[in-house]
């Protein structure tokens, strides 16, 4: 296993707030430039070095996940509009979904892309939406979901009942895909092929802290944003009488539990092993909630940066 715990961070500011994701183009005329969007409604393009931020569409809602189509076109999981495309040269914004069986998903939150067309994504919360992440979280709804959208559109939920389900990423193979269960620290697996099609089990569980976004790097590992510690507090809090979940969101927001300064991103291998451990300081940059690893480098968002960052294996 690979760790690091070093100040060699890259950190990349964009013209606003809350850098959710990122994802890197790996062909076209965008070729090595990464993309993030922000909380008002922007999409920002990043030259590999930095140098250069543009702008190059509003979604007019709140944009988290962003994965690449096989068209060049940015697939958004925007957390009040559902799934949308962006294309980049244009900056028109097509909506592709906003809704599971007939109902308006609350939050909408992530996506992967299988190779034959096949779109993977979360909705966090059947009961809050985006500004009251932390009432879902903290009340353990158990209504996240992770659905399949065929290439002809069809929808239908594969799994459910899930503790805030977060970022998705399928394996190197495809032959399982896998979601983020933030409030209860695991990664869970839904295996699509061979013997155990159908079933369900864990990539991974009892993580280090509370994960995000996730994301299969060029590595072929499935990297794991780790958004902030385990808290005490927090876990104690969730398993409290609901009338107390209830009422501890509504006190003031200096009161309440605030996420630990931390810069951590982890890979585990198809088998589940850990394979990188990096966790760096967070003077400079924190709460990473999204990742992509491409070609030995490390490119991460964050819900309340004003940047996107990136470490060099």
């Amino acid at each position: 296993m690979t760790s690091a715990r070093t100040s060699d961070l890259t950190v990349v500011p964009v013209p606003a707030h809350g850098a959710e994701d990122v994802v890197v183009a790996t062909s076209g005329p965008d070729e090595g430039c990464v993309f993030t969007g922000t909380e008002d409604g922007s999409i920002f393009r990043v030259s590999h070095d930095g140098a250069r931020v543009d702008r190059v569409a509003r979604t007019g809602g709140r944009p988290l996940g962003i994965e690449i189509d096989a068209d060049g076109r940015l697939l958004v999981c925007d957390a009040k509009r559902g799934v949308l495309r962006v294309d980049t040269a244009t900056g028109a914004v097509e909506t592709v979904t906003d809704r599971v069986g007939g109902e308006p998903m609350v939050f909408c939150n992530n996506a992967a892309i299988a190779s034959d067309g096949t779109v993977w994504f979360s909705d966090s919360s059947r009961h809050y939406g985006i500004e009251r992440w932390k009432d879902d979280f903290i009340q353990v709804t158990r209504s996240g979901r992770l659905m399949r959208m065929a290439t002809d559109g069809t929808v239908e939920v594969v799994l459910d009942g899930l503790a805030f389900a977060n970022g998705v990423a399928l394996s190197k193979d495809e032959d399982f895909v896998c979601v983020a269960e933030t409030g209860a620290r695991t990664v869970v697996r839904r295996w699509l092929t061979g013997p155990r099609a159908g079933m369900r089990d864990l990539l991974c569980q009892n993580l280090p802290g509370y994960p995000d976004n996730i994301a299969r790097g060029s590595d072929g590992l499935i990297w794991v944003t780790i958004a902030s510690p385990r808290d005490a507090v927090v876990e104690r809090l969730q398993g409290a009488p609901m009338r107390v979940r209830k009422l501890v969101t509504r006190i003031p927001q200096k009161l309440q539990p605030q996420p630990a300064r931390t810069v951590r991103v982890q890979a585990y291998d198809d088998e589940g092993r850990l394979v990188h451990d990096l966790d760096l300081p967070g003077e400079r940059y924190h709460m990473v909630t999204g990742v992509r690893e491409h070609d030995g480098r490390v490119w991460m968002g964050s819900l309340h940066e004003p940047a996107i960052a990136a470490h060099d294996l």
